[in-house]
């Protein structure tokens, strides 16, 4: 247990470890200052100028507060929340299935149903608990049964209903802190789409797989992320070059840029951005195939995303301002945009417009802000520190998040 009471050195260390437990050599490099330097700051011979532990801050990925505060910030997690019942499910252990299994496609259309839910419902897990269930029974069942027998056409179908069912399940997974289920079923996706031939979807699931990588905070974890999109995207150039091989090239080109933003490689984010995906998108236009949302305004709530994860809020906030989150069919993409716009002001220590923003995101995806823990850290801190005018408000919030 941290004491929760360190001089500035201590919390130096405590942060360079923890935030990718990187070098003194390397921080030291990044910051303009000795190896030797900070190794005297760490062990409080040295305290730094404000300029040096601004800098600090900086490249740690902290608030300068956070270095400044006699205490911790607390972490708020997600609570694990996926549904016993899917958990069950996954692991081959739902209700049994009749021997008959259903047709392709009328697991197509509950599929495509349970999709358009995820995307657009204010309760979306609590009716994904509902479905998936039964969803992944019959899905894996009819999977079972077709391989059996002589119908490779419908085999070839069911095997792209269950792709498309995995990656809906890598989403819910992930969102409801399962990382365990997601990176199992992001690999079972990749599997389907594989033994159904389909290049789509064999991309579609790579960038999935992505995704779950994205989730973890090692450094290993995000390099390997890209890695897998790059290596997804060399690959489906192979197949012609329709609108829908282009649309899942620019998501898997975002992944690329969200794997450098978080390795704190701001240029070549930027850069894939510019020249690989705002391409792709004002070629393709707004479109959600394979339900990745991909298009040009996805591609500009990134670009914000890039400031907010380099600390430029004031340039993040003026690239929020010129997009329109309502033209986005997905309601999961449209609170991740809405919460890195209150991050932004997070950073500027706008305590009104942060409530502001996460009242409003509590009305469009309560379930998803109850689910966030960037959300919920954001809330601790406002406790910590907002003004009595604006206290009750942020203890309301509090209270009906559980966080209190």
């Amino acid at each position: 247990m941290i004491s929760p009471r360190l001089p500035v050195g201590q919390k130096v260390k405590y942060y360079r470890r923890k935030n990718g437990n990187r070098t003194q050599a390397a921080i030291a490099g990044l910051c303009g200052i000795t190896e030797r330097y900070l190794q005297q700051i760490e062990a409080g011979q040295k305290v730094p100028s404000a300029e040096v532990l601004a800098r600090l801050a900086a490249e740690l990925g902290v608030p300068l507060a956070a270095l400044l505060t006699e205490e911790f910030a607390e972490e708020a997690t997600v609570p694990l929340t996926a549904a016993p019942a899917v958990a069950r499910a996954l692991m081959g252990y739902g209700p049994s299935s009749s021997s008959d299994p259903e047709r392709p496609a009328l697991l197509r259309e509950r599929v495509e149903r349970a999709w358009r839910s995820w995307q657009s419902s204010k309760d979306r897990f609590t009716e994904a608990d509902g479905v998936l269930p039964d969803l992944i029974g019959d899905v894996e069942h009819a999977v079972r049964a077709y391989r059996r027998g002589n119908d490779a056409r419908a085999l070839r179908e069911v095997l792209r209903v269950a792709a498309d069912l995995y990656g809906l399940l890598r989403s819910y997974c992930r969102r409801a802190g399962r990382l365990d289920l997601s990176l199992m079923v992001a690999d079972r996706a990749i599997r389907a789409a594989e033994d159904a031939d389909d290049p789509v979807r064999i991309a579609a699931a790579q960038w999935n797989l992505g995704h779950v990588l994205l989730s973890h905070s090692e450094p290993g974890a995000i390099e390997e992320a890209k890695d897998v999109a790059l290596h997804a995207v060399e690959q489906l150039r192979k197949s012609a070059a329709t609108a829908k091989v282009k649309a899942v090239e620019g998501a898997l080109e975002l992944v690329a840029v969200v794997a450098d933003a978080r390795l704190r490689h701001w240029w070549k984010a930027r850069q894939r951005l510019e020249l690989r995906a705002l391409p792709l998108a004002a070629e393709v236009g707004e479109g959600n195939v394979q339900w990745t949302v991909f298009g040009p305004t996805n591609v500009h709530m990134h670009a914000m995303s890039i400031e907010m994860l380099a600390g430029e809020a004031a340039e993040g906030l003026r690239v929020a301002d010129q997009v329109d989150a309502s033209l986005l069919p997905s309601r999961e993409r449209q609170f991740t945009f809405g919460l890195e716009v209150a991050r932004c002001y997070d950073l500027r220590r706008d305590d009104a417009a942060v409530l502001v923003h996460l009242l409003g995101l509590e009305e469009l995806a309560p379930e998803d802000l109850a689910r966030s823990p960037l959300a919920r850290t954001m809330i601790l801190d406002l406790q910590k520190r907002v003004r009595p005018t604006l206290r009750r408000q942020v203890t309301g919030l509090a209270e009906r998040l559980q966080l209190v």
